[in-house]
């Protein structure tokens, strides 16, 4: 599928849903090619409805040895200060 910029502009919403089709989408601004969508790859980022968790959930579990609240003064502190 073919659409200008002004398409891009005004009909975003349609050409979302034509990406959600598994179709491409090439951009045209003045008949010179600019940009392509492509439908997004669902398995690289996971969304927060697919069930799947944030590898960074839980970065302090099981490390007693640091305080999150400590950590997170010592980030606030002014670099200026002793």
């Amino acid at each position: 599928m073919e659409a200008t910029t002004k398409d891009l502009r005004l009909h975003t919403r349609e050409l979302l849903a034509a990406t959600d089709r598994g179709q491409e989408v090439i951009i045209t601004y003045r008949g010179q090619v600019r940009a392509r969508l492509v439908p997004h790859a669902q398995d690289e980022h996971p969304t927060s409805g697919s069930g799947r968790r944030n590898p960074l959930f839980g970065l302090w579990r099981g490390r007693d040895e640091l305080s999150v609240d400590e950590q997170v003064r010592t980030m606030r502190r002014s670099r200026f200060q002793s």
